[in-house]
Formats: structure tokens, C-alpha cells, sequence
């Protein structure tokens, strides 16, 4: 298989280049960039953030893939994975859309009305709207069925109490999509419905989560009586389950596809230059040689299979189960490069000062935040069991609730 560029590949290439170097500066190879994840997301920078997605969205860089109706290019998976190899190398704002355009965008494309697309889509794409995914709870978090928020109907309304909890960017998110519990008689997978919730709506609590690296990407989110419109509701009542999936195999897609490609290797690299080992660079040892040359060859076979997913979206499928397998792997071979990270800077690996420590402690900072991956998008044994059942076809693990009303579902509560 010859991954090189045809000649149309790069034009293209060249064409995504000429626009970023006259629209944005070029990255200092030392320089590992950063993402939305655990940061704090001030005014200015939020303000950075719409205005560069505007950007690209007037000249038709963002959204890639999208029909050119709702903002695309409707460029091909291979032309949308040339954008990201070169954006990366540019400093750009973090990436707060990544949620919206990744994962609710496709939701709503497969499940909603023209008319709801029509309202939500353009926005979305353009970044005047951000979205959040207000999915886990408490007690229901990689058991996403098991959630208790209430959706109870009242006229053409729909009453909201709950909570949920780390819903990333809640605290500038301008819409969410909200899977709630509407009938607790039925099976716990049957008696959910999904809805896009207006975040600015009366009832809702935002509040954020201070994390161990000092950021407050996550947050907690409370529905107190909390009215959503039934024309914001997708699919039919009791079809949230079979919506969520949809949301769930792209998030899943989005997670994986960041988790390879080989940038974090290339990090390492700058990395292994800059630190000694017996007075001489870590890079001359052989052993630092050898690990850093695992983690490319595993990048390397992560990038591969997620191109598997990324054919299945230029064909306009959704992604199959199949990108599990990138977001687990590549949670781990993230945390596992982060730990070598600071491993090879020794006792100044303690310091996460951005102005004292090397990589602007980037690696420090990615070392505290990686677990909150691992979790995101379904924990590591979820992704196991979904691989195992789903991919390999092995035997199901017994569920004793599967079949029986939700209110019946025992919750050890006495």
C-alpha cells in the first residue's frame, strides 16, 4: 500500500497549505500545542476560538466532510485527513468544537428534520453555536443506560430534572444534546429519549470541576424543572438508545482518530534531544532509541486502522464498533508516552511551570489529564467488551436488567 500523496493529494496538500500560511503562523517544532481538554477557557481565548472557526468557515475549511448545504466542503476522508496534518503544524486556538462538529453534528444529520438541521447545522459549523454532551451521571457513566435524569411530557414540553457530570465546555456551550430517562416501566434501553437542550435554558446549574492539572474543562450540570420544546426532541419517544449509539461510535471515532497518527512521537523526539542522560543527549541511548521506536511502530498501526473508520465516513456510514479498538489503544499509548515523557526528564519532570519547564510542561500537563480519556467515550473494560462482543463475536457478558422494567432495576439502595 503506497501511503504517499497522488498527484491530486498534493495539490490539494499545497492548497491547505498556501490558506494556513496566509491565515496563521507556523508552529515551533518544540512547540507540542495544547487542547481544550483541562483547559482554562477564558473570554479572549473563547473569542480566539470562534473567530478562527469563522475563518475557516467563510473560506470553506471547516466541517470537511459536511454537505456543502450545512457549511462542508464535502471534500473526501483523505482530503479532511491532509487538512489535520497540516493545521497541526500552525498555532491555532484549542479546539472547542471538537464535540459539536464531531459528534452531534453526525448525530443530527442521521437522525434529525430537515427542519432541525436547518436551525442547528449552519451555526454549528460556523462557530456562532458551540455544543456540549450532557450523557454521563453519577451512577450511570459507562453504563449509560443505567441514567436517571427524568424527561416527563407536560403539553408540547418536555419537564427536565437531574444531573449530569463531566460534560466538557458546559460553562460556554450554547446547546447540548441531553439523552433522559421518559419511561421507567420500560427496559432500561427502551424507555430513554434524546433531545437538544438549550444550555442557557431557566433550571440549568453549570458548574465546573477543578482537575489535578488546575484546569476546568469538565463540569457538572443540574436540570431543575427544566422545559425543553418537543420539536427539539430526535426520533421518537423511547428511540434515545438507537440515537445515542450514533453519537457514541462518532465519539468514539474522534477520540481514536486524535489518538494516533504519530505528533506525540515527534514530541518524544524533541524531547529525548533535549534531555541528558550521563551528560550526552537521551536520544544516543539505546534503550530511549528502542522505546521511542514501540511507541512509532503502535502510532503507526493506530493510524492505519483509523483510516478504516475514516473510509467508512467518506461512504457516509457511520462508524462502526471497530473504532473502539483506536480510542483504547490509543488511551493508552498516550498515557504510556507521557510517563516515558517524564521519565526522561527526571526530578524536573515535578515541575509543570509553563515558563520554567520544558515543552512549556506540556508533557506534565498531558500526563495529569490522560486518565480523564481513558474515561471519556466509554471506560477501557466498556471498550473491551464492545471489542470482544461486537468486533470478535464472542460469547455476551450476562446482564440480569437487560429485560426488566427499569424502575425494577436493583440499585443497592436499601
Amino acid at each position: 500500500m503506497d501511503f504517499n500523496d497522488t498527484p491530486e493529494e498534493a495539490e490539494y496538500r499545497t492548497q491547505v497549505r498556501a490558506w494556513l500560511d496566509a491565515n496563521a503562523e507556523l508552529r515551533n517544532p518544540d512547540d507540542t500545542g495544547g487542547g481544550a481538554l483541562g483547559e482554562r477557557i477564558d473570554d479572549a481565548t473563547l473569542a480566539a476560538c470562534k473567530a478562527w472557526q469563522k475563518k475557516k468557515s467563510d473560506a470553506g475549511w471547516a466541517c470537511l466532510r459536511w454537505p456543502r448545504q450545512y457549511g462542508g466542503r464535502e471534500a473526501t476522508s483523505i482530503q479532511s485527513v491532509i487538512w489535520g496534518q497540516e493545521e497541526r503544524r500552525y498555532k491555532t486556538p484549542p479546539d472547542i468544537f471538537g464535540i459539536g462538529i464531531g459528534m452531534a453534528g453526525p448525530t443530527l444529520m442521521a437522525h434529525a428534520t430537515e427542519a432541525q438541521k436547518a436551525t442547528w447545522l449552519l451555526k454549528m459549523c460556523s462557530g456562532e453555536e458551540i455544543w456540549c454532551q450532557l450523557f454521563s451521571e453519577p451512577g450511570a457513566g459507562s453504563d449509560l443506560a443505567g441514567l436517571r435524569t427524568s424527561a416527563v411530557r407536560d403539553g408540547d414540553d418536555w419537564m427536565i430534572n437531574g444531573q449530569k457530570i463531566w460534560t466538557t465546555g458546559a460553562q460556554f456551550c450554547d446547546w447540548g444534546i441531553l439523552v433522559a430517562r421518559s419511561d421507567a416501566n420500560a427496559a432500561k434501553h427502551k424507555g430513554l429519549t434524546y433531545f437538544v437542550v438549550d444550555m442557557k435554558s431557566p433550571g440549568i446549574e453549570v458548574r465546573p470541576i477543578t482537575q489535578i492539572n488546575g484546569g476546568q474543562g469538565f463540569n457538572e450540570v443540574f436540570f431543575t424543572d427544566v422545559r425543553i420544546p418537543d420539536e427539539n426532541r430526535l426520533e421518537g419517544v423511547g428511540d434515545g438508545w438507537r440515537v445515542a449509539l450514533t453519537t457514541l461510535m462518532n465519539e468514539r471515532a474522534s477520540i481514536g482518530a486524535g489518538s494516533g497518527g504519530g505528533g506525540g512521537v515527534g514530541d518524544l523526539l524533541n524531547l529525548a534531544r533535549r534531555c541528558a542522560i550521563d551528560g550526552a543527549p537521551a536520544l544516543q541511548d539505546k534503550a530511549v532509541r528502542a522505546r521511542i521506536a514501540d511507541f512509532y511502530v503502535k502510532s503507526k498501526g493506530l493510524q492505519f486502522t483509523a483510516a478504516r473508520t475514516q473510509s467508512a465516513l467518506s461512504q457516509g456510514k457511520i462508524p462502526g464498533p471497530e473504532a473502539s479498538l483506536g480510542k483504547l489503544v490509543g488511551g493508552v499509548l498516550i498515557q504510556d508516552m507521557a510517563e516515558f515523557a517524564m521519565e526522561l526528564q527526571g526530578m524536573t519532570a515535578a515541575v509543570s511551570d509553563a515558563s520554567v519547564a520544558l515543552n512549556d510542561g506540556a508533557w506534565q500537563d498531558r500526563y495529569l489529564s490522560i486518565p480523564g480519556l481513558r474515561i471519556a467515550g466509554g471506560t477501557d473494560e466498556v471498550l473491551r467488551n464492545i471489542i470482544a462482543e461486537r468486533v470478535l463475536g464472542l460469547p455476551p457478558e450476562i446482564r440480569v436488567d437487560k429485560n426488566i422494567p427499569f424502575k425494577d432495576v436493583p440499585t443497592g439502595a436499601k
